[in-house]
């Protein structure tokens, strides 16, 4: 909670927030202070009330679906009288007619660049400057680090040279495959050269071109000895460094030093699910990285094995076209700035009714108010264009809600209507059940759609609660509603015109260090139709980036329009288990597994305001967790104790011996506080054991509330 605050008309500012707005935020922009001020007072006056009725009607609706279970206790859901009764409560909006989306001025990377997006926790500025210079990643470099190769130096500090040559065997061959030469292969060529517009290619003094010319845009350095060759293949770019001096290259008849890979296309930068945000001291710290991307000027000085180093933003990079003129590839990620949802509120700012800011209207009016440093220079969008991530929305009143919003935020800046872009995360059910309604409310401004498996199975079991126990996790993602779900949202995408103009996106690969098993499994988010799925880092989006230069994803979108749409029925099929009878060996398993990955997440969110995690799972493999996977493993639990699956007595148990695990998993970090020394007294155990036991109650099973709670309160004692 801030302490110091200052009165500017009808609002109450904490003075870190308010000093950041007027000093840094407004900084060489034509809009005063007091303009700023004034207009935002008279727009969250405005809006505040509707933020709050609208999260009265999901208390009221769940309300409803709660008793409507518990009355139909027993009985087999008959699914056409379930959908009358979501219609007649308005859970379920009647279907309009068909219409495409209208959205304009969408930068290439959002419309015609299919690739990975990667996903960062703006709190933290060097991992934020990492992935912003993850357009271009070291293909090398990302093959001879994971477990793509196998070799036995896999995690050895010391240089392999035959790992190295596994590296550059595996290059040649998919550059075999995808960018095929005519008449040899990548592996046996001596040297390239510029000649008449064309690439050039010696194998020995014999010479050969590509098969597909097209696919050779440019080169740096002399035509007779290139330092560097750009090739393009599905819109997305690898860059050959020809440098035989180098050490990587000793091995290379043709002096090829490395490939760069064209990699993370773009990147939303997270002020939500990982990071933990809670008063105006973490907010500035979340807002003035997004500003410092936006001015272009964000730099962060580290130490690394005993090196002073500085990170700052990538140039772009230059080269010379075939026709032999100067040529610009943007040198860094186009950048999404993902605001928190409606849900929660901040003490940041103090309403005239004494209630703190809806934390979602915040955001709005300052991450777009960054982003007008961006329109100088049009370094990130080319377009002119600003595009929010908006998260957690519950159907098309609300979608229709954050229309209203960024209305107004524009009205105050000055700012041309539907500058603002809105990308919908489908990840509550009121969401798909609805999909094509709360797209056709932000149809102007519509840039992306990406399901969200994890919050998605969250809404679900809270949503259904009281409809009977719930299968297991690991079960969720072959069952009826899963499929339906990741179908329906690529079905009213494609079907509302999103191809060639929007992004339909696909979630998280959880798991940084299973590279091999990410290249084998991922690609089945391209042939499901998505021109986008989410990586956790820069080497996973180097990685990743293959697929699309494997699946041209436009024509693979072609093929899914003549599919039959998926079934709303399907999409409602509660996930609730048919007379279970696992053992009690099996139940424990179940609640262990969740019990330690959610520990291992509290513990250092509570305790050091860690938003996002690798937690080691109980077969010690690091997870990448964050509040989406938090909400699933606390709703699971709490719905389990519920319908008397187990007990409260048998968690706690758990719960304490899981905690033992996570304080050994963490005996290495300096910062850590164990759990297990006393329980009683640890904010982070507690933390935990509310999110399950009192994870009934919490709104729409978000974990939110109490963790801002606790955080707090820790935040509180450590000052």
């Amino acid at each position: 909670m801030s302490k110091n605050y200052q009165n500017v008309n009808n609002l109450k500012i904490s003075e870190e927030l308010l000093s950041f707005v007027n000093k840094e935020l407004l900084k060489d922009l034509d809009i005063s202070s007091e303009k700023f001020w004034e207009g935002f007072d008279k727009a969250v006056h405005d809006l505040a009330p509707k933020n709050k009725e609208l999260i009265q009607i999901r208390e009221n609706l769940q309300k409803k679906i709660d008793d409507w279970h518990i009355k139909n206790k027993g009985n087999e859901i008959e699914i056409e009288q379930y959908k009358k009764f979501l219609r007649e409560i308005g859970y379920l909006k009647e279907e309009g007619p068909d219409f495409k989306i209208e959205t304009n001025n969408v930068d290439d990377e959002i419309a015609q660049i299919a690739g990975p997006q990667l996903v960062v926790p703006i709190m933290n500025a060097r991992y934020t400057l990492n992935a912003a210079n993850a357009r271009w990643v070291s293909l090398y470099d990302s093959l001879y680090g994971t477990n793509i190769i196998e070799s036995e130096e896999g995690g050895s500090e010391r240089y392999d040279p035959n790992r190295g040559q596994e590296v550059i065997k595996y290059v040649r061959e998919f550059f075999d495959k995808y960018i095929p030469i005519d008449g040899t292969s990548w592996k046996n060529i001596s040297a390239l050269k510029i000649k008449d517009k064309n690439l050039l290619i010696f194998k020995e003094d014999k010479e050969y071109k590509l098969k597909d010319e097209n696919k050779f845009v440019g080169h740096r350095g002399d035509v007779n000895k290139p330092t560097a060759i750009i090739i393009k293949n599905n819109n997305l770019h690898f860059e050959i460094i020809i440098n035989p001096k180098a050490f990587s290259a000793a091995h290379d008849i043709a002096g090829i030093s490395d490939v760069i890979a064209e990699s993370a296309v773009s990147t939303i930068c997270d002020n939500e699910d990982s990071v933990a945000a809670v008063d105006a001291e973490d907010k500035v710290t979340c807002y003035r990285n997004w500003l410092g991307l936006m001015r272009g000027d964000l730099k962060v000085q580290f130490e690394k094995n005993g090196k002073k180093l500085e990170r700052k933003l990538n140039p772009d990079r230059s080269f010379i076209s075939k026709e032999g003129k100067g040529l610009k590839l943007h040198g860094r990620s186009l950048l999404l700035i993902r605001n928190v949802g409606h849900l929660m509120t901040n003490s940041s700012i103090i309403l005239n009714d004494g209630s703190e800011v809806p934390e979602g209207i915040m955001d709005a009016f300052i991450t777009t108010t960054a982003a007008l440093h961006d329109f100088k220079k049009k370094k990130n969008s080319r377009t002119g264009s600003i595009y929010i991530v908006k998260p957690k929305m519950h159907g098309p009143d609300e979608t229709a809600f954050t229309d209203l919003i960024f209305s107004k935020v524009e009205e105050l800046l000055g700012l041309q209507k539907y500058t603002c872009k809105i990308g919908i995360m489908d990840e509550e059910r009121r969401t798909s059940a609805n999909l094509k309604e709360c797209i056709r409310t932000l149809k102007n401004r519509v840039f992306f759609i990406n399901t969200g498996f994890l919050d998605r199975t969250g809404d679900e079991m809270h949503t259904s609660m009281e409809a009977g126990p719930m299968i297991k996790k690991g079960d969720m993602k072959s069952s009826r509603w899963i499929s339906a779900y990741e179908n329906n949202n690529v079905d009213i995408g494609l079907k509302c015109g999103f191809s060639g103009k929007a992004q339909i996106g696909k979630g998280m690969w959880a798991m940084p260090d299973k590279m091999k098993e990410m290249l084998d499994e991922k690609i089945s988010h391209l042939k499901a139709g998505a021109n986008c799925a989410w990586v956790p880092s820069p080497t996973a989006a180097s990685l990743h980036a293959l697929h699309y230069h494997q699946i041209n994803i436009f024509d693979e979108q072609k093929k899914i329009m003549r599919r039959e749409q998926s079934k709303l029925d399907d999409l409602l099929t509660i996930p609730v288990a048919d007379r279970p009878n696992w053992s009690v060996d099996e139940i424990n398993k179940e609640i262990t597994n969740s019990a330690q990955t959610l520990l291992g997440y509290v513990v250092r969110w509570i305790d050091q305001g860690v938003g996002c995690s690798k937690v080691p799972d109980i077969n010690n493999i690091g997870l990448m967790e964050d509040r989406a996977t938090l909400r699933i493993s606390s709703q699971h639990i709490a719905n389990w104790i519920h319908h008397g699956i187990t007990t409260k007595i048998q968690v706690m148990e758990i719960m304490k011996a899981m905690a033992k695990v996570v304080d050994k998993q963490n005996e290495n970090d300096k910062n850590y506080i164990k759990m297990s020394d006393n329980f009683e007294n640890s904010l982070a155990f507690k933390t935990a054991c509310d999110l399950i036991f009192k994870g009934k109650d919490q709104p729409s099973g978000y974990t939110e509330p109490l963790l801002h709670l606790n955080r707090i309160e820790k935040k509180s004692s450590l000052n």
